[in-house]
């Protein structure tokens, strides 16, 4: 029997005790899901590394955007690399392109020399490059050992057949891993259409907030619909049905 590797994005030390219950075997730790995330806090990482004992891998993102990267942005990923390895991480999430869209592959080597004896995963920056086959080749040159992607699409499940392609394309040289509307009701059907080894999801839901007084007049995000008075925190029973549906789609 074929089984999956599963991580979970994770925004708190609450989430990732749920991913560990639930059965996850990595957290990739984040800060600002609706910006894509961004580096979590040096408290947030340390407090995680004391009360989890999963592979943690922080993305090292110092703002939400694109993923052209200036000098000074640059300097702060290499500091938050930097940090990372003090506080006894597993690995880091990273992502740099060029102005062309291509994946930018000597910042990326730096980074990953940088970060060893730490793993480093290409996160979804993937997906905004002009060729996938190609920037499947500079991510291994790069020295990476997986690529997070949804195939360029919105969903992983929308780009299955370019999951497909990369992971044979892939073969032993770099683990693919698939991410982006992953749901315990889709996961069978996304690993059966893809073939990935590896799943991506948060997981969550949301826990309502403990405020009885809820002011109607105030967005402190200024966004319309974002539910200021519920908790997105991973859920250990829907970790469990992510994998079981996973694996069942690739063993079918």
């Amino acid at each position: 029997m074929k089984h999956i590797t599963l991580e979970i994005c994770a925004t708190s030390v609450a989430s990732c005790i749920a991913a560990e219950t639930g059965g996850a075997d990595r957290i990739e730790l984040c800060d600002n899901l609706l910006e894509g995330g961004t580096t979590p806090s040096y408290g947030m990482i340390a407090a995680v590394r004391e009360n989890c004992s999963l592979k943690i891998y922080p993305i090292i993102r110092p703002r939400g955007g694109d993923f052209l990267y200036d000098y000074a942005e640059f300097d702060i990923m290499k500091r938050d690399i930097a940090a990372c390895k003090i506080l006894g991480c597993d690995g880091v999430v990273i992502g740099l392109l060029t102005a062309e869209g291509k994946v930018d592959v000597p910042r990326t080597r730096e980074l990953v020399e940088l970060a060893k004896p730490m793993g480093v995963t290409f996160h979804r920056a993937f997906d905004m490059t002009d060729d996938p086959c190609q920037a499947l080749e500079d991510v291994i040159a790069a020295g990476c050992e997986r690529i997070l992607t949804s195939g360029q699409r919105n969903t992983a499940l929308e780009g299955a057949s370019l999951i497909r392609e990369l992971v044979e394309k892939a073969g032993n040289r770099i683990r693919i891993m698939a991410g982006s509307g992953l749901r315990a009701h889709n996961a069978e059907e996304l690993a059966k259409a893809s073939g990935a080894p590896e799943y991506h999801s948060t997981a969550r839901d949301y826990v309502d907030s403990g405020m009885t007084y809820r002011n109607p007049n105030v967005s402190m995000g200024g966004i319309p619909g974002v539910p200021e008075y519920g908790i997105s925190v991973t859920q250990a029973p829907i970790v469990r049905a992510i994998r079981e549906g996973a694996e069942k789609g690739l063993n079918a």
